[in-house]
């Protein structure tokens, strides 16, 4: 189910998603012209669409509404939640492998509320791909590149559900109910969803975020380019996995 998921997803997400409905019309267009101009136009248009900034924010202001942790939210914390983003499996220069960029946002942003807080770590990420867990790998870059201790690590989990599920069979006996949970900020929403339906209380810590809400001073519209091409893939992931949520209930 977890390959068919991600195999489903691959299909649907931008680059290919638009790319097969492009060729799709254009197969289309042999037997139907008017049908497979219709199909084509509607790819073309979507891929327009998840790569210019404009369209674009506007599919991630519904997913980066979380405030900044503050500190008195921190202080009525039991712990420090960090989820994975992926690992990079070939980095000789870290004798192996080593956190992706991803992760790394998480974790430098974690780090950083565990020195202010005191709050207890653990990190959740498992090894959907084979190698080493992503949770252990956070671990890793915790203690040697930030300083800051790691209590729990979970490293089975394939995905955001899965790392609550497996959070909560660890922490929740122990009485560690209220929680600090750090993830990029398009990611928070459905996070939040997943931990509290595992049975956290989650006080949101959203990090990195695509959404530029600074005015853009009177600069002409953007065109669509590399960064905003990345931010419509990651945000119609998200949407996609929030359906996925709505229709599993």
């Amino acid at each position: 189910m977890f390959i068919l998921k991600k195999f489903l997803a691959a299909l649907i997400l931008p680059p290919l998603g638009p790319l097969i409905l492009i060729a799709l019309g254009l197969l289309l267009a042999i037997y139907r012209p008017r049908a497979g101009r219709i199909v084509a136009t509607a790819g073309l248009l979507a891929a327009l669409a998840l790569s210019t900034p404009a369209t674009v924010k506007l599919m991630l202001d519904g997913l980066e509404s979380a405030p900044p942790v503050s500190m008195q939210a921190l202080q009525g914390a039991d712990a420090i939640v960090i989820l994975a983003g992926g690992r990079r499996s070939y980095a000789p220069e870290f004798d192996g492998e080593t956190v992706n960029a991803l992760s790394l946002e998480r974790i430098r942003y974690g780090a950083r509320l565990a020195r202010r807080s005191g709050l207890p770590v653990m990190v959740s990420g498992g090894a959907p791909n084979g190698g080493t867990a992503e949770g252990e790998l956070m671990k890793t870059s915790l203690g040697e590149d930030f300083g800051v201790a790691v209590r729990w690590v979970e490293s089975r989990s394939r995905d955001t559900r899965e790392n609550a599920d497996y959070c909560a069979a660890v922490m929740l006996p122990t009485g560690h109910r209220r929680i600090v949970l750090v993830t990029h900020a398009a990611h928070m929403r459905r996070s939040v969803e997943a931990f509290e339906a595992a049975g956290f209380s989650v006080v949101p810590a959203p990090t990195a975020h695509l959404l530029n809400r600074k005015p853009d001073d009177g600069a002409p519209p953007s065109l669509p380019g590399m960064s905003s091409a990345y931010a419509g893939w990651y945000a119609s992931h998200e949407w996609l996995g929030l359906l996925a949520y709505r229709l599993s209930r």
